[in-house]
């Protein structure tokens, strides 16, 4: 008898400026879902970097995803459908999220350079500069077939795209037409 496979929690990743948080938010609270952003689950040392304009490394990549992770367990323990941001910007990165959590759904956000160019550089108050988005880049590998994530075009409205990933969920037999898995 197979064990019951805890409610998903759907990763949406990219690199910064591809609308990870505003889609997650979106998405969360059409769903009535839990919500997190992976920057909350930063150090202080990485905020520290970052705020210095100092791209990560793989050394605070690695325990900043396993806080992320301890995250996702949580919620899959409490038995809560969710949604997180997180760059994920790598396959082993991805990889890591993925282990032992069959619940776990990726969604890969594809933005073109021009638009994620102009997004970084009109917001403000954000601890990632738009001078870092090319570490993020050079350090980026994108998703590939074999992995399963979703690769949905981030050019359209947030809504639009949060609604793409609904139907993906949709089409997985989780959400019923109509309605969030809560209160069924």
């Amino acid at each position: 008898m197979a064990l019951p496979v805890p409610p998903p929690v759907v990763v949406l990743t990219g690199v910064a400026g591809s609308g990870k948080s505003t889609v997650g938010k979106l998405l969360a609270s059409r769903l009535d879902w839990d919500w997190a952003d992976g920057d909350a689950f930063h150090s202080a040392e990485n905020l520290a970097k970052m705020a210095a304009r100092k791209p990560l490394e793989d050394a605070d990549r690695l325990p900043w995803l396993d806080e992320i992770g301890q995250w996702i367990d949580k919620e899959s323990a409490e038995d809560r459908p969710a949604v997180i941001a997180c760059s994920a910007l790598k396959r082993r990165y991805r990889d890591r999220l993925r282990a032992g959590r069959p619940q776990v759904r990726m969604v890969y956000l594809v933005v073109d350079l021009k638009t994620l160019h102009q997004r970084m550089t009109d917001r403000r108050g954000h601890m990632f500069h738009a001078d870092m988005l090319g570490s993020q880049l050079a350090a980026l590998e994108p998703p590939t077939r074999e992995e399963g994530v979703l690769m949905i075009r981030s050019a359209g409205t947030p809504e639009l795209t949060a609604e793409q990933i609904i139907e993906w969920e949709r089409l997985r037999s989780y959400i019923p037409v109509g309605g969030s898995r809560r209160g069924d």
